[in-house]
């Protein structure tokens, strides 16, 4: 593990929407560069702005929420905390998403949990009234687009170890 990283743990059913995460948060560096790749990067905002570092992730799985739970306790005992959690809304047949947040919530009080889904059995306002200011979770809607995921993975990310 890399120590400059930040760590992302993705909580999801999908296996891809975890290589979505990966391909948007751990783009590969294109081997043959150039002029080409650079203008790429600067037209679909894979590079960073010319002054500023892009953040690097490392993103890690788990397909329902005990699993999930389970690794930020492991992660937290060997002292490499997750530093951002996407976590969907809905995991059949295992825990919802709230309901996982509810368990990460008694390990890891505050640290950024973002729920992302297309849909979800529970209102935003049911979600805002359960969870204290410091603990809500922020959204995301699927699809995202991909700069958004960035930005918000770097703008949450910033401050953690």
């Amino acid at each position: 593990m890399n120590p400059s990283k930040k760590r992302i743990l993705i909580i999801d059913d999908s296996e891809a929407i975890h290589e979505d995460f990966r391909r948007i948060l751990c783009p590969e560096k294109s081997v043959s560069g150039g002029e080409i790749d650079e203008m790429a990067d600067m037209l679909f905002g894979t590079a960073p702005a010319q002054g500023s570092v892009a953040p690097e992730f490392e993103v890690d799985s788990a397909l329902q929420g005990q699993e999930g739970l389970a690794k930020v306790e492991t992660a937290l005992a060997s002292r490499s905390p997750y530093s951002l959690i996407f976590l969907d809304y809905r995991m059949p047949p295992g825990w919802s998403g709230v309901e996982t947040l509810r368990h990460l919530r008694r390990v890891v009080p505050t640290l950024p949990v973002v729920l992302c889904s297309a849909y979800s059995d529970y209102s935003w306002e049911e979600i805002l009234r359960e969870f204290e200011e410091g603990t809500r979770p922020r959204e995301l809607r699927k699809p995202f687009n991909s700069q958004e995921l960035r930005e918000l993975a770097a703008r949450l990310t910033q401050s953690a170890p």
